[in-house]
């Protein structure tokens, strides 16, 4: 798709390195490359990004980014923030500020460093497939079937319009009858026209987002609809989650260096 010449898309990285399950892991070492670096140049690859950088509250991160990216690649945000997405819109704000308006941003997730840039793409064409469409993000058929009552394995139910009913890290839909509707797995990549993220940043917390500790059902119990779009990659790795997840990504990056 070509949308570089026709939006003004800003990516952003929302990098924190106080993760509650392995801290510091956007700069745990991963075949001679800090994590953020491997999100970095493969977000780099998306055909629709104006501009690209990480957003991060710690010195240590915003130092690491710009020894292999550079001046401006890193960008210190508030340590307050709940979520990326709020990271996001504050980079939003300083960004127009030196540049003009934009007229979107993509948040892509910091701990997937095996990201195929072609998913980022598919976030942009979704949130550009229609004037109304005014967030959006991507799905995939379940791929294990284990992973359906796997609480880290976010599931999405889709209307007939392509638009989320619910997230749940329950498995959703209930296969109680015949014919059955397909499983999906939700991947974190989420778009944002720029004058919508301002305001869903500013968007107090709901009851279901809280309970499912998913920021993305706040868009959808405050009344907005949020585009799904199926992806036609074949797939990303897995995120980095955890020790195990980290010694897998290894394996796998090690086993492409080494076929």
């Amino acid at each position: 798709m070509k949308l570089r010449s026709a939006y003004k898309i800003l990516g952003v990285i929302p990098a924190r390195y106080a993760s509650t399950r392995l801290p510091g892991k956007v700069l745990a070492d991963i075949c001679g490359k800090p994590m953020i670096q491997h999100v970095y140049e493969r977000a780099l690859r998306a055909l629709c990004l104006t501009e690209l950088v990480v957003a991060t509250d710690d010195r240590r991160v915003f130092e690491a980014v710009h020894a292999f990216a550079g001046d401006g690649a890193a960008v210190m945000t508030s340590p307050d923030h709940l979520n990326g997405s709020s990271r996001a819109a504050e980079v939003l704000e300083k960004k127009n500020r030196e540049a003009g308006d934009l007229d979107a941003v993509i948040n892509i997730q910091g701990d997937e460093p095996l990201l195929d840039p072609a998913m980022i793409d598919e976030v942009a064409e979704a949130l550009f497939s229609g004037p109304d469409v005014v967030c959006s993000t991507l799905c995939r058929p379940l791929r294990d079937e284990a992973d359906r009552s796997n609480p880290n394995a976010v599931k999405v139910v889709l209307g007939l319009d392509g638009d989320a009913l619910y997230f749940s890290r329950s498995p959703i839909p209930y296969p109680r009858s015949t014919p059955r509707v397909p499983v999906y797995e939700h991947i974190g990549i989420y778009g944002y026209r720029s004058g919508f993220l301002r305001r869903y940043a500013e968007l107090p917390m709901t009851p279901l987002a809280e309970t499912e500790s998913l920021e993305q059902l706040k868009i959808l119990e405050h009344g907005y609809r949020l585009r799904v779009a199926v992806t036609r990659c074949g797939g990303a790795g897995p995120s980095v989650d955890t020790a195990e997840d980290l010694e897998a990504v290894r394996r796998m990056l090690e086993r492409t260096k080494n076929p």
